[in-house]
């Protein structure tokens, strides 16, 4: 080359010149590629410059830079009276399981009976939803149940959210025992948080709540939620696991469905309807589960 040599692109990004170097070499116009602690240019000789500049402009016209994606606006909703509930019915089925109250077996006709369910019991899918063996289990699910409830309300609403919650960890308990032995027996809200949790995750992926842009992105939410699946769901012999990640799959295939309904989660008549629906299952079960 000549020493009379002009500079036709400089960038501190290096995969930029690198790619512009192959399209220059493509059109058979002689460049150096030269690069320094700070940033990296590409040179021709003079003769070479302007048909280097219109190899680079129609490559920059075919190739125009990505623009990050935002994260979708999204109006987040009032997730408190989802949160009242729920502490006000765990420590209510709580007093009344531990007291005997009304002098039944709570737990005997609520918990999770591999064997029951398989003879069309179903309710106790629901019932070993608000029973819990101690204070420590039901401290536990307190905390976490209203962490993870926080973010799934923030999200579908109070009413839709626990409503959500209900069915997908029924539905949760429900596989969890169909894939067990009929000897499997289990109570806690566990199913409940974990269901939350798969709840808010699948509905951020679907509706694309973060920015896409990037297959991390895109995958962030599956993994993160995950992560905690791992992080929070497991513990020594007596944690049912399964329980805990049927839950999940039960409420990430429930949150995807929600998506389709993003745009009615405004209406206070739905949240309200959906609020009572919840309550109303919980006292069905229970009624059903004493014979009533």
């Amino acid at each position: 080359m000549n020493d009379d040599m002009r500079v036709v692109f400089e960038s501190r990004n290096r995969r930029a010149c690198a790619d512009r170097s192959l399209v220059l070499a493509s059109a058979n116009i002689p460049h150096q590629l030269v690069d320094d602690a700070f940033s990296c240019a590409i040179v021709v000789p003079a003769e070479f410059s302007a048909e280097a500049a219109t190899e680079l402009r129609l490559y920059d016209e075919e190739n125009p830079p990505q623009q990050p994606v935002k994260p979708r606006e999204y109006r987040y909703l009032n997730a408190v009276p989802g949160i009242v509930g729920y502490v006000s019915a765990v420590l209510l089925f709580a007093w009344l399981s531990w007291t005997s109250a009304f002098s039944q077996d709570w737990l005997a006709a609520g918990r999770i009976d591999g064997a029951l369910v398989r003879a069309g019991e179903w309710w106790r899918s629901v019932t070993a939803l608000t029973m819990h063996s101690g204070l420590r289990h039901l401290v536990g699910n307190l905390v976490f149940g209203a962490f993870f409830g926080l973010l799934a309300g923030r999200l579908l609403g109070s009413g839709v959210a626990w409503a959500a919650v209900i069915t997908t960890a029924a539905a949760g308990n429900l596989l969890n025992t169909l894939l067990l032995e009929s000897t499997h027996r289990s109570i806690g809200a566990s199913t409940a948080v974990f269901a939350a949790l798969g709840l808010t995750v699948g509905f951020v992926w679907r509706a694309k709540l973060m920015a896409q842009d990037r297959w991390p992105y895109r995958l962030g939410p599956i993994v993160g939620g995950l992560a905690l699946l791992m992080f929070t769901g497991t513990g020594d012999e007596n944690t049912d696991v399964g329980a805990h990640l049927m839950g999940f799959v039960c409420g990430f295939a429930g949150g995807i469905l929600l998506t389709r309904f993003r745009d009615r989660l405004q209406d206070g008549n739905l949240q309200r309807s959906a609020g009572i629906a919840a309550a109303a299952t919980l006292v069905l079960a229970w009624i059903t589960a004493f014979g009533g």
